[in-house]
């Protein structure tokens, strides 16, 4: 049995976290300053030296120090010392960790994108605050988009097929239902102001392989993904939506594995509270479900909030494992949450808990974890272990330095534009307009003779097929569908690139529509 070392009770015994149990979800919930982001920190570490890949979103910045040694220089250094001996640590030794970075804003790490598609319009209604008409006019939208192989890759996408049906609302209308000018004109207005808080940036290509979460390196250990979020922070909604839609992501991607030994990744999903804000009862259930089912595709999710009744009781029920810091009791909120979080615990007849949570030090947690049975152990007071690695932030030049050494250096970085609904709708409107005038030079017979000016998507697969092996081209098309290659690769060429586009041009609206459909059917 492979554990995780937490730290030890006032009697010295060991507090322990069976990696097997890790994937049955995990808290960590305190108040400001009593040791949470040590205790993640700690958690990611011992994570990544099982081989256990980590994802987690760097709120304040000091998570970075994942990449670098602690130091004795450091001005807490002996602190962590200090408890590093208390603890019986006799191998503790200052270390770094494999780590990447990434930044929605392309800033901090490499660009995390998605495509407009595989967002779909549920989170992006959410994102973008629409109410119920909008967001089913923005339904339309889509489905107009997967029905005509219209790729919907970036914002310019989305705005132009938003503007295209707006100067067709009748024809729209009559497919799929009422849609207004009004409800596109106030689709296009909040896209306006989504885009000047820089969100547009995380739409586009290449986008994001989920692959790329699971790297081990050499010696065996697992990358520590870090999001730079303390920009992302400003756009609440955004950051919380994002990692939402990641989640999805897996859930829809990976392989049911059932209990493994260890999990595939532990996703840390700090200041979890924003998650949960002003959400809709739809939303909440799709988060449970969510939450419920991915531990089955071996993710662990651990939610890490400041009060534990953040939480809905509903999510709360799928967590096994708990580390509770100290909370302060000065409104009768704060006195619920006391109570709440006591109750949450297996019952130590040594320990008032209540009592307990309001006494913790800073390093100090209330510790519960999953046994071999399933069940919770009894909880614990405990001192938790010092980190290894640096606690706080990275220089500019050191981060320059990681990313330089990244395993995906040059892979993300450099946004590709291919042709999308912007290019094909533009090509169209410059393609009717010569049709209109060739047809009052020659007449309308005579130009429906001849072929279309704008090939379809569907067409221009047929088209390309022909150029390359039908087995290559299927065989790069149902890895594709199948989400085993999520995006063409840019830098191919030769039969490769001909059989990518085919395979990338016919499993962008389907993949995407097969992603939405995930999402929309649990909202159902």
């Amino acid at each position: 049995m492979s554990t995780i070392f937490l730290g030890r009770n006032h009697a010295g015994e060991a507090q322990e976290l069976r990696l097997d149990r890790a994937n049955r979800h995990g808290l960590i919930a305190g108040a400001t300053g009593t040791g949470k982001t040590v205790t993640l920190q700690g958690l990611a570490e011992s994570f990544s030296a099982a081989g256990v890949p980590v994802f987690v979103a760097d709120v304040k910045g000091d998570l970075a120090g994942l990449a670098v040694p602690g130091s004795s220089k450091f001005k807490h250094a002996d602190k962590l010392e200090g408890r590093a001996a208390e603890l019986g640590m006799d191998d503790y030794a200052y270390a770094d960790f494999p780590v990447i970075f990434w930044d929605l804003f392309g800033e901090q790490g490499h660009p995390v994108r998605t495509t407009v598609s595989e967002m779909g319009p549920l989170l992006l209604a959410r994102l973008l605050d629409l109410n119920d008409t909008q967001e089913g006019v923005l339904q339309v939208v889509f489905r107009h988009a997967d029905d005509n192989g219209l790729l919907l890759l970036d914002f310019e996408d989305l705005r132009s097929l938003l503007a295209w049906a707006a100067e067709h609302t009748d024809e729209v209308s009559g497919q799929y239902g009422r849609v207004t000018k009004a409800s596109i004109g106030a689709i296009q207005r909040a896209l306006l102001t989504f885009e000047s808080e820089g969100a547009d940036k995380f739409f586009g290509e290449p986008a994001l392989e989920v692959d790329d979460l699971f790297k081990v390196d050499a010696a065996g250990r697992g990358f520590i993904s870090i999001l730079a979020a303390d920009k992302l922070m400003r756009s609440p909604k955004l950051y919380a939506t994002y990692l939402f839609w990641l989640l999805a992501e897996l859930f829809e991607t990976l392989p049911e594995v059932g209990d493994p030994e260890k999990p595939k990744l532990v996703f840390f999903f700090d200041e979890a509270h924003l998650l949960f804000d002003d959400t809709p009862k739809a939303f909440q259930d799709t988060i449970e479900t969510v939450v419920r089912l991915i531990r089955s595709k071996g993710v662990g999710v651990f939610f890490v909030t400041q009060n534990p009744i953040d939480v809905p009781d509903n999510v709360a029920g799928q967590i096994g494992n708990r580390v509770q810091h100290a909370l302060r009791a000065f409104t009768p909120k704060d006195q619920r949450a006391i109570k709440a979080a006591a109750e949450t615990f297996r019952i130590n007849p040594d320990l008032d808990v209540a009592q307990a949570i309001t006494e913790l030090k800073t390093g100090e947690a209330l510790v519960s974890t999953l046994g071999e049975d399933g069940a919770p152990s009894v909880v614990q007071r405990t001192l938790i272990k010092p980190p290894q690695s640096r606690l706080g932030p990275l220089s500019a030049g050191e981060r320059a330095v990681i990313l330089g050494a990244s395993p995906l250096a040059g892979k993300y970085d450099t946004p590709v534009d291919r042709e999308s609904a912007a290019e094909v709708i533009a090509q169209k409107m410059v393609d009717a307009a010569a049709t209109a005038a060739e047809v009052e030079e020659k007449g309308e017979a005579e130009v429906r003779k001849r072929e279309r000016k704008s090939t379809s998507i569907w067409g221009k697969a047929i088209s390309r097929g022909t150029k390359v092996a039908a087995g290559s081209a299927a065989g790069m098309a149902a890895r594709t569908v199948l989400g085993k290659k999520s995006r063409a690769n840019p830098m191919a060429s030769g039969v490769t690139s001909a059989a990518g586009s085919i395979a990338t041009d016919l499993a962008g609206p389907v993949v995407g529509s097969f992603v939405r459909n995930l999402v929309g059917g649990l909202m159902r």
